[in-house]
């Protein structure tokens, strides 16, 4: 005897919201292309620097065509981005606004997180051929936006806070440095977390390295533009392979959840690291369940997860993948699995989590 499922009722205004909520997603994803445009091109500056302005304006001072400055004017405008007064046709970035979208010094800054998020959905077909063969994609393998934006998006959170709140909170690892540690900075990528470490503390001494050479080479040269190649070196290794002894502090900065081995990373830092010394991870924030993480910060970086950072662990040998959003209850078991004893939170952001980890 057959049956025949019955037909779902639909709820028509459950569906039309769904539609153009789905139409705004489709705004959101173009604008990542526009809002990289306009801090490419210099439209962001501009209207900060000079205030309400025409699209013929703005394409004058910026050297570019006024009908894309003015297109992507009003795409900014109907994205709340920039403001628009109808009777003088002139469009104003808010101070607020200009405050996120070019000082990249401030916390708040965010070119560089559009920036890494248009050069991770770049690669979409890739992620769409590694996830039916069940492979990976390497980090060095994606676009250069992502290499950019990445080190543009985590850097003005690294400074805010790297130096005058996270180490602080580490036991008696800031009064080692100021009187001269020796430091790792694993998975370093163009260097911001060495440098701005290497500024802070005259004293001591960093190592900073990554597997992916493209990246090792700009730190290098940021290390001599920042004056500090004398107390900074950068070399090209995997986090179960860099090189030394005997070091004060280890650090990984968003780094350890996109290994392929990160209990063989964590093993590593165990041998090099001193009987006293300290491992700092930086993570992003995440919470144990998935439950927890079901906000706008989870879903961008459950979006990461799937495009960038899984597909990078899986690309590795072992390939644990244990994803952008791990929580503290897997970081800790990789740490423990790595020879570690004591783990702690010390301290958190909006996206980050710092835990320190020791023998």
């Amino acid at each position: 005897m057959s049956t025949t499922a019955q037909p779902t009722e639909i709820d028509t205004d459950k569906l039309m919201s769904f539609v153009f909520r789905a139409v705004d997603e489709v705004g959101a994803t173009l604008n990542a292309g526009l809002v990289v445009m306009g801090d490419k091109l210099g439209y962001y500056r501009d209207l900060a620097a000079n205030g309400p302005s025409t699209p013929a304006q703005l394409a004058e001072r910026t050297q570019t065509a006024e009908p894309y400055a003015r297109e992507w004017l009003n795409a900014q405008a109907a994205g709340d981005y920039v403001t628009y007064d109808p009777a003088t046709r002139r469009y104003t970035l808010p101070p607020e606004h200009a405050l996120a979208m070019t000082d990249p010094d401030s916390p708040a800054f965010l070119p560089g997180f559009f920036q890494i998020a248009l050069g991770t959905v770049h690669d979409t077909e890739h992620i769409v051929d590694a996830a039916r063969s069940g492979s990976g994609y390497g980090w060095h393998q994606h676009d250069t936006d992502v290499h950019v934006g990445c080190e543009r998006f985590f850097r003005p959170s690294y400074h805010a806070n790297l130096v005058s709140t996270w180490i602080p909170a580490l036991d008696g690892v800031e009064q080692k440095l100021r009187d001269g540690a020796l430091v790792a900075d694993v998975g370093c990528g163009h260097g911001a977390s060495t440098i701005l470490m290497a500024q802070a503390f005259p004293n001591s001494t960093f190592v900073g390295s990554d597997y992916h050479a493209a990246s090792i080479e700009t730190a290098r040269s940021r290390a001599a533009e920042a004056g500090v190649s004398d107390r900074v070196r950068f070399e090209v290794a995997s986090a179960q392979e860099f090189g030394g002894a005997r070091y004060d502090l280890v650090t990984m900065f968003d780094s350890l959840h996109d290994m392929g081995d990160p209990v063989g990373a964590a093993r590593r830092v165990r041998e090099v690291i001193a009987d006293d010394g300290t491992w700092m991870v930086v993570e992003p924030i995440a919470g144990d369940h998935v439950e927890d993480n079901l906000n706008p910060v989870g879903r961008a970086y459950y979006g990461f997860s799937t495009l960038l950072c899984t597909p990078a662990s899986l690309s590795q040998d072992v390939g644990l993948a244990l994803g952008t959003q791990a929580g503290p209850a897997r970081i800790r078991d990789v740490t423990a699995a790595g020879g570690f004893t004591r783990f702690r939170s010390v301290a958190e952001t909006p996206f980050n989590r710092v835990f320190e980890v020791r023998p």
